[in-house]
Parts: structure tokens; sequence; C-alpha cells
């Protein structure tokens, strides 16, 4: 890739930017153009990348001035969009996000690919994290910036560029990306509904782990088990709390901000602390573990490793708290947006005392469609009726985009199940932070949830300011 000139149009997206500086650190010429620079939104990201010498340009074909550049951008771009119809004009090579990522990834001697429809951020940044302190400089894509790695002058690390032959990376199922990668060692999260139907997603992930030399899979789930039933993986280690798990995780302490248990795996127990909470990050820690070992990283140092991980953004993340002790308010960011990932949330929540106010902002009109009667049901399901859920209306930058399911009909369904007025829906972003500060009390917790809109956790600092204000 060195000086090759590469083009993105919408670079400030999680996955394209830390491709874009993996190129970079590879020595490629790198610009991009973004809707969202254009809008004005998210001026710190786009100030970092200008930083780090990546030229930035209006989404108006300006940025593209020879055939030369191979332009970087979404399959599902129309080419009525300028960047698109310019570089059609140029004749410039188009690759996807993923084309390119995979051509990386599977040049690398060794590679561990982590798929699953939820804790692939997560999971990719604790195997990245680990092989790091344990000495094997790993390469790590990541669509979440990895706190671990992050610096007051490089707030958005969200990858990392290793030299020890090894490339970690998260894959991606919504797309049918993930079927572009060739893995050494595949590790299968979960598989629930989400973009895709799970007869679509059984196919996707039995090919994945296929693939791998290891396949490293989750015990617990019902569908990845159906899912190793059909595949062939030369090798399979299981993860989970049940007995059949080849990892798995006994006596377990969970609190507020923090977890442990007793690893026991090949006869042995070992004792593990974690920096981050909830049963489902303890599975999280499972897999990580389960991956480095089939690596070849010994356990004792990859335990110790993975209790110096401090998780990713938007990821249960401490916004902060107003007042102290069990009495404070709590404000938590996080990127929930499918059913899963929800409830695996409202569960780590509801672990202690305290009511939930939990404002959720769908991420699509199109998703809502796809699971918004399983969205309802988990809602209605995990909370009480002292507890309180808020959606404004999708997030929408644009486009043509059928709305025939929106925000209202969902609080509607999960109104319906409750039994109660559990969901209120307020269109406007603003309004619902307002209700929030306004009705929230001492011993509260209040988590703001939503993908694809980084400027949900400037929503969620203004709460808290607010509440402090207040």
């Amino acid at each position: 890739m060195k000086n090759t000139s590469y083009f993105f149009c919408g670079i400030g997206g999680s996955g394209m930017l830390p491709l874009a500086m993996l190129l970079r650190d590879g020595g490629a010429v790198v610009a991009g153009s973004d809707r969202a620079l254009d809008q004005g939104r998210i001026g710190a990201k786009f100030d970092y990348l200008a930083a780090q010498g990546i030229g930035l340009h209006a989404q108006d074909g300006s940025g593209l001035i020879s055939g030369d550049q191979i332009l970087v951008a979404s399959a599902a771009i129309e080419d009525s969009v300028p960047d698109i119809a310019r570089a059609n004009a140029l004749d410039c090579r188009r690759m996807t996000r993923a084309q390119l990522l995979a051509e990386l990834f599977n040049a690398a001697p060794a590679r561990i690919a982590v798929g699953g429809t939820s804790g692939k951020s997560t999971v990719t940044g604790m195997i990245g994290w680990i092989m790091a302190e344990c000495g094997r400089d790993p390469t790590i894509m990541n669509g979440a910036v990895m706190k671990n790695f992050a610096r007051a002058d490089a707030p958005f690390i969200s990858s990392r560029t290793g030299n020890g032959g090894l490339f970690v990376s998260e894959v991606d199922e919504s797309d049918g990306s993930i079927a572009l990668f060739t893995p050494t060692i595949a590790v299968l999260n979960n598989v629930s509904l989400d973009h895709k139907t799970l007869e679509e997603l059984h196919a996707l992930f039995g090919d994945f782990v296929a693939k791998g030399d290891v396949a490293i899979w989750n015990a617990d789930d019902a569908e990845s088990i159906s899912v190793m039933a059909g595949a062939k993986p030369a090798r399979a280690v299981s993860f989970g709390f049940g007995e059949a798990a080849d990892f798995r995780a006994v006596d377990v302490a969970e609190a507020p901000f923090s977890a442990a248990f007793t690893l026991q795996t090949g006869g042995a127990s070992y004792p593990v602390s974690m920096a981050v909470p909830g049963r489902h990050n303890i599975a999280n820690g499972l897999a990580a573990l389960a991956a480095v070992a089939a690596a070849g990283v010994p356990l004792p140092n990859a335990i110790v490793a993975l209790g110096r991980f401090t998780g990713t953004k938007r990821r249960f993340e401490l916004v902060g708290q107003v007042g102290g002790g069990e009495e404070a308010i709590t404000v938590i960011d996080d990127f929930g947006h499918n059913p899963e990932k929800i409830a695996a949330t409202l569960r780590t929540l509801k672990a202690f005392d305290g009511r939930v106010l939990a404002f959720f902002q769908p991420h699509g009109f199109g998703p809502l469609r796809v699971m918004g009667e399983e969205l309802a049901a988990m809602f209605a399901a995990e909370l009480d009726a002292s507890d309180a859920v808020l959606l404004c209306d999708p997030v929408y930058f644009g486009g043509t985009v059928d709305r025939s399911v929106g925000s209202a009909e969902i609080v509607a369904r999960i109104n319906a199940l409750a039994g109660h007025t559990l969901a209120r829906h307020i269109p406007d972003r603003a309004d619902c932070g307002a209700w929030l500060e306004q009705t929230a009390a001492f011993g509260d917790r209040i988590v703001i949830m939503g993908a694809r809109d980084d400027s949900l956790s400037l929503f969620a600092a203004d709460v808290l300011a607010n509440l402090n204000a207040r």
C-alpha cells in the first residue's frame, strides 16, 4: 500500500476511520470526505484526522483528482453522490471497506477474526490488548475506540499497527462481508437477530468457523450450538458458564463496574479479575482467553493482561455521577442497539438496586422493521414497573428510507406487553434529555443507548452536566 492513494467516502465512520489510519501507518496517501464533516458534526474527530496528515474534503467530488486514487465507499452508496460520480468519471478503482480490510487481513501470517452479533468490539479489544501486553505486537482493527490504547493526543484509537505478523480484527455479518475473511482462529461470540434472518446468519457463521484452524465458540448460546452442529472446523474450543464448556467461568462475583470469576480449563483453575462489568463481559473475557491460548499465549500471562483491560468506548462506559455512594445518579453511555446487546446492558444494571432510566435512539428505520417486535419484548421483559424507557425518533442523516415503522410503534408494543406505561416516545432528543434531567432521582441509573451516531456521547455528557447544574 506504500505510496498508493486512497480516498474514503465517509471517512469518519466507525469502520472507516481505523482502516484509514492503518493505511496511513503503512505509508499510503489517505484522504476522505464525510457528510458529518459537511454538516459540522463531530468536529473533534475530523480535527484529529487532519492532525494525522489525512486530507479532508467536502463530499462534493473535489477530493478526487486522479484515476490512480482508489475509492473506498459502501457498495450501497448511489452513483449520484458527487464523490461516486467523480470517481466513476475518473475511472477510479472502487473497493468497499470490507474488501480492503480483508485484503490486508488475509495477507497476515496469523489471523484472529472475531464474529457474532454482539460483543465483537469488546472481544477484539481484549484479544488485541492481551497480545500487545504479552509481546506479540499485533495489528488490530476495531469498530470502537480501545481505551487502553487511547491517549490525550490520540483519543480516537480504534486500530493499531503492529509488526508481529498477527492481525486481530472484528468482522461483520450485517453486510455479509464476513465471508471475505480467512482467519486462522475464528471466534464466534453469539448469534441473534439483527440485520439478517437467522437462516442467513447460520450460513454465514457456519462458513466462518469452518475456515479457521481453531474455532472459538459460545457453548451457552443456542444458535451458536446450532451453527457448530453443522460446521466442520479443524478444532473447536467452547467457552461459557455451563459444565460442557472448555473454558468455563464459575464462582462469579459481579460489582457495578467490575467482575471476577474462576476460570476452569484443562483440569486447572485460575482466578480472574476484570475491570469491566456484567456476565456478558465475563463471556467476552472467556472468548478472549480461549483465543489467545489457542494462539500460544500462556494463560497466567493472559489473565494478568485481561485484568488491566479497561474497555472500549460506549460499551457500558461510565460518564459520571451526581452525588456519591449508592445514592448517586449514575450516567452510562452504551452502544446497545439490538435486543441482545441492550438486554446484556440492562441485566448488568438490574443486578443491583436502583431504578433504570433507559434512553434509546434507534439506529435507523430499517432495523426497527426487522427487529422491532424483539426489541419491544426485550424491554418489557428486562425492566420493572419502576423503570422507564425513552425513545426518540430513529437517527436519520438524509437519503430515501421507508418510515413505516418508527419509535412510536415500538413504544406502543412495549407498553402493551408490559401492561403499563413503561415506555415513552419523545420525538426530539433534546426533549428526551430534558425529561431525564427532570425525572432522575438519587439512586437512579441513566443509560444512553444507540449506534451510528457519535454525538450520543456528547448527549450523555450534556445530561450529566445538566444534572450537576440542577
